[in-house]
């Protein structure tokens, strides 16, 4: 039997969505229909298509309590072999490199390397940020550059402070083959954004989230 292709709309549907769920975690169709503008009834024929091709997957929410009955709400999300579709900062490669620095510099030398290209993080973080003097207005520069390099960030306001959150991590690979480079991000942060907040990392995609989340708080 023949695969059907999909035509050029609907692949843009398809891929529509996938953002959608990798920008904003799991959905149901009604959510899904109405960010894109389409039936709910195309949103669930395109999610089946990709549950197919293994893309995505699916968990019943039930119904909170007082509401309508029926059926549980399917809750759609991507699956591992959804990261295909968004960047991997050539992962092979980074790995490979982070292996060989390490057997030539030893761990020292590769913290040493890393706080290099912090500072250099920080110097060019600064200079987009420039002379932005609102937590949200430096926030925003910095979700802005962070989605530049693939990070798909965003910020949200939340109680006390905001949340810088980022919904994909191109270099995942290298930063699980080298835990310091998160905590060098986290610091490359604060420094960017000044001594007057405290940031704070409170969802971890190595850790098992979907996404990582930093707290930003002033400290008055």
């Amino acid at each position: 039997m023949l695969k059907k292709v999909p035509k050029p709309g609907e692949k843009r549907s398809r891929r529509a969505i996938i953002d959608h769920l990798k920008q904003d975690g799991p959905q149901d169709a009604g959510r899904l229909a109405e960010r894109l503008g389409i039936s709910a009834m195309a949103v669930r024929q395109h999610l089946y298509d990709l549950e197919a091709e293994g893309l995505v997957t699916h968990e019943a929410e039930a119904r909170p309590p007082g509401t309508a009955r029926g059926r549980p709400a399917k809750l759609w999300a991507l699956t591992q072999a959804a990261d295909r579709f968004f960047p991997d900062g050539h992962a092979d490669l980074t790995v490979g490199l982070i292996d060989s620095m390490k057997q030539a510099f030893g761990e020292k030398g590769l913290e040493k390397l890393l706080a290099v290209r912090a500072r250099e993080q920080v110097e060019a973080y600064k200079a987009r940020i420039g002379k932005r003097r609102s937590l949200p207005a430096k926030l925003r520069a910095l979700a802005a550059i962070r989605s530049d390099e693939g990070y798909m960030a965003e910020v949200e306001k939340t109680t006390g402070g905001y949340l810088l959150i980022e919904n994909h991590c191109p270099v995942c690979s290298a930063a699980a083959a080298c835990t310091s480079l998160c905590r060098s991000e986290l610091e490359v942060f604060q420094q960017s954004l000044g001594g007057a907040v405290t940031v704070k990392r409170i969802d971890h995609i190595l850790a098992g989230a979907r996404r990582c989340a930093y707290l930003v708080t002033p400290k008055d």
